[in-house]
């Protein structure tokens, strides 16, 4: 397992992390408690360290039994923990829920006690609340990382505009910066890379993968060679909860499943290695999420980094999915580009104006 420091920090983490939305079954799906703690010494085995949870994720059983494996094992001084807050567990009560100080400060005390430790290495702001003042949030943050509960901070789902604010707040009044952004990205998904792939190295914070796989669009399970636009498991059963991140049951969606499962045939490569390897590959991309219910399906994923994607099978691959630009984006294409600098070529810097980092107990030398 190789390792990156997460943005501009020293903290380094593995490139694969393990999502634990999937422990407990409170959600009529998910590992039980057996299974995911077999899942949980599987990903230690094979050199992982970082930890993906929240507050809300299966009730709080999630932060539970990590906390529970992480003490069994022994392993507090080893693993990167994740959690996040910014969901409300109490209808009725505005301020059980968001991104304002009272509610950070509350969920915080939540998590420590379920996780069963005294600091959380990751605290994270879950979903933009459309509420809270960027300043509130990062100074909130910032006296945690005082306090000593917190050892970094980082944003999810939040507009590029709102994450940047936030940053330049902290750089200017010398906070604690934002050292990743959780985002969706896939084959399925590229729409982060109008704003945050040039977001992040530009401000100095990573991106840090959810769904790599689609919610399973991309994990083999639908195979159009052989079902066509059928399939079942979670996705058929949320495509209609309102949740546009389990709605991916689309004609170009179709076409992107059908050939990265070509591309995976080439290679001889499962479906879900292939597309963990291409986003993970991506420009800003620190660590992807990787999630599972059953022990195989980790066994898998994790051989995602055991080979190399050839050119012309990630070309094929970026082909068939890449975004359609709307405005204002359609301006930032070659051809426009093209009158504004009278048709001479103007492209970024040399990889040589980037400082190398090395990273302790990795045999290479890596760009982060």
């Amino acid at each position: 397992m190789n390792y990156y420091t997460l943005g501009n920090t020293g903290l380094k983490v593995s490139r694969l992390a393990l999502g634990t939305m999937t422990f407990g079954d409170d959600w009529g799906w998910g590992a039980d408690e057996a299974n995911a703690r077999q899942l949980f010494n599987t990903y230690l085995e094979a050199g992982g360290n970082f930890i993906d949870t929240a507050d809300l994720y299966t009730n709080g059983n999630s932060e539970r039994m990590l906390g529970k494996f992480v003490k069994e094992s022994g392993s507090r001084d080893r693993v990167i923990i994740t959690t996040k807050f910014s969901y409300n567990a109490e209808p009725g009560n505005p301020n059980a829920g968001g991104n304002g100080r009272k509610n950070i400060l509350r969920a915080v005390e939540g998590s420590l006690e379920r996780l069963g430790t005294d600091y959380i290495d990751l605290y994270m702001l879950h979903t933009w609340d459309q509420v809270t003042p960027a300043a509130e949030v990062m100074r909130t943050l910032d006296d945690l990382v005082r306090s000593g509960k917190v050892r970094h901070v980082a944003m999810s789902d939040a507009p590029a505009w709102y994450v940047a604010q936030a940053q330049t707040l902290a750089s200017e009044r010398h906070w604690e910066p934002i050292s990743t952004v959780q985002l969706e990205y896939s084959l399925a998904e590229r729409n982060i890379e109008f704003e945050y792939t040039a977001l992040a190295p530009n401000l100095g914070t990573s991106l840090m993968v959810w769904s790599p796989l689609a919610s399973g669009l991309l994990s083999g399970k639908y195979k159009p060679s052989e079902s066509g636009g059928e399939g079942s498991g979670r996705l058929a059963m949320l495509a209609d909860s309102g949740n546009p991140a389990f709605d991916k049951f689309t004609e170009r969606n179709w076409a992107i499943v059908a050939e990265l499962e070509a591309v995976a045939k080439d290679l001889d490569r499962s479906m879900a290695q292939v597309a963990l390897n291409w986003v993970t590959h991506r420009p800003g991309v620190a660590s992807v999420i990787i999630g599972a219910t059953k022990l195989h399906q980790l066994q898998d994923n994790l051989g995602a980094l055991d080979f190399e994607l050839p050119a012309a099978l990630q070309q094929r691959l970026d082909a068939v999915s890449r975004p359609v630009p709307r405005f204002p984006y359609t301006f930032f294409e070659p051809g426009l580009q093209g009158m504004i600098h009278g048709g001479a070529t103007v492209g970024d810097k040399p990889s040589a104006y980037q400082q190398p980092v090395l990273v302790h107990g990795a045999a290479e030398r890596i760009t982060v």
